[in-house]
């Protein structure tokens, strides 16, 4: 009878195994750089229309996604539902796409869409897309174009998340929490090497603890009034402890232990329209059932319970 090999040789041999799989898995979802760091590829479709009339334009997001939830909370903060229907995409973990809940201009998927507009397109298909239904084209699939021209798009005169007098605060504060912030937290759960998600997890907690103390003297982030900078800090805060903090290993704190950001937190969440964009479940299946290099087994954790209660 064949000996089986010691269990030292066998827990060698799938580790190898495993590594080798995860990392071929890993750089078809995230292109690393040669030190390990994850690196988000730029997007491709950057017109920015600046009139619209009722249904021109369609918005395609997916609700889980933390980008095309930025054009979600523009668009219900701007009061756009009636100028701007919204078709809503899932993600197909076996295909690895976003998948369109109903046939629409005669696309099942994003791909499908993406081609549809450009023939020969080869690039990632992502969202948020804001689609031309005249022309049949893709405007844009930029998420920070997309909120600017919504915001641009003035349904709601009385709000202007995009103001002349502090769209140079606006776009230094965007800026530094794109790096560190909204795009650090996928640095630290897509990266490849202990020292990149080192550099990574420290940028963020360092920069959340800066917003803390922002946060101490005013409302908001450039003061009174909330801007765009808010908006793309709000989808990736809003998402921290429910995925961040543990499939993406930025576990130091939770913003739930941050008495200003978790304040700034629901207070946003209260804004008028913004809850009806969020939409925690599908946040959880989306991230946990179909990230599968970070989650194999495929489960769903039940929590944690967030209290958003404006009177926490």
């Amino acid at each position: 009878m064949p000996k089986s090999l010691p269990p030292k040789y066998t827990i060698k041999a799938v580790k190898w195994i495993w590594e080798t799989l995860w990392h071929q898995m890993m750089s078809r979802i995230a292109p690393r750089s040669t030190s390990g760091e994850y690196i988000r590829p730029q997007s491709e479709f950057r017109d920015f229309p600046t009139v619209t009339t009722p249904n021109r334009y369609r918005l395609y997001a997916g609700l889980g996604c933390p980008w095309a939830h930025r054009t979600l909370v523009v668009r219900a903060l701007k009061g756009l539902e009636p100028v701007i229907p919204v078709s809503i995409v899932v993600p197909s973990g076996d295909q690895g796409i976003w998948v369109m809940e109903k046939m629409e201009e005669n696309c099942h998927t994003l791909p499908e869409l993406y081609r549809l507009a450009q023939p020969n397109y080869q690039g990632r298909c992502t969202v948020p897309v804001l689609w031309d239904t005249e022309k049949k084209a893709i405007a844009n699939n930029e998420s920070l174009d997309i909120i600017k021209i919504l915001n641009s798009w003035n349904s709601n005169r009385e709000l202007n998340l995009y103001p002349e007098s502090l769209q140079v605060d606006i776009e230094q504060l965007i800026a530094k929490i794109y790096q560190s912030v909204n795009n650090g937290v996928y640095r630290c759960g897509f990266a490849q090497t202990q020292s990149a998600y080192n550099q990574a997890v420290t940028e963020l907690f360092n920069t959340l603890d800066e917003l803390e103390q922002i946060l101490t003297e005013q409302p908001y982030l450039c003061g009174s009034e909330i801007t765009l900078a808010d908006v793309c800090l709000f989808t990736t805060l809003f998402r921290f402890d429910l995925v961040y903090y543990g499939l993406f290993k930025c576990n130091y704190r939770r913003i739930a232990d941050y008495q200003n950001l978790s304040s700034y937190l629901r207070r946003l969440y209260h804004l008028p329209g913004v809850a009806d964009t969020c939409n925690l479940e599908q946040i959880k299946q989306d991230y946990y059932g179909n990230l599968f290099p970070l989650n194999p087994g495929g489960i769903i954790p039940v929590g944690p319970d967030l209290n958003l209660s404006i009177n926490k």
